[in-house]
Formats: structure tokens, C-alpha cells, sequence
């Protein structure tokens, strides 16, 4: 069976258990994929990719609020009403 591996970098879960750290440093700082059984199992990503992520993530929700909102009715709303 074949798998789609999506970084550069890839690592045996062993050599994640023995050398953590110095396995996640030889992909300098990009996402590394560890394998297991030669099979992808998770993606080791360094934390400032991982949050730069999840702002995207997030801002594609926001798209996704914007957009349902969009064809609603406008309600009028005077500062002094408030």
C-alpha cells in the first residue's frame, strides 16, 4: 500500500522514542512525518507552524460565519437605544 507523505522530513517512531528532541531538530524546524511500520502515523510540527495554522483554521470559520450572515436582515440600532 502506498501513503501520500506530506513533508520532506520523515522519522521512525523509534528513533522518536530513543531521540525525541534530536529527531524532531533534524528537520530544522519544519513538520516532520514519523513513521510507523513505514506507514505515516502523526506529524511532529513545530509550534509556531502549528499556531499560524490554527489562525487560518480560525479564520476560515470566520469566512464561513460571514457568509451565512450575509443575506440576513440589517436591524438598526441608534447608540441612545442602547
Amino acid at each position: 500500500m502506498t501513503y501520500q507523505i506530506l513533508t520532506n522530513q520523515v522519522a521512525s517512531i523509534t528513533d522518536l522514542k530513543k531521540h525525541p528532541m534530536q529527531t524532531f531538530r533534524s528537520a530544522h524546524g519544519n513538520p516532520i512525518a514519523i513513521l510507523s511500520r513505514n506507514e505515516p502515523v502523526f506529524y511532529c510540527v513545530p509550534a509556531k507552524i502549528y499556531e499560524a495554522m490554527m489562525e487560518i483554521v480560525e479564520d476560515i470559520e470566520l469566512a464561513k460565519i460571514v457568509e451565512e450572515r450575509l443575506g440576513e436582515e440589517e436591524i438598526e440600532v441608534s447608540l441612545d437605544d442602547l
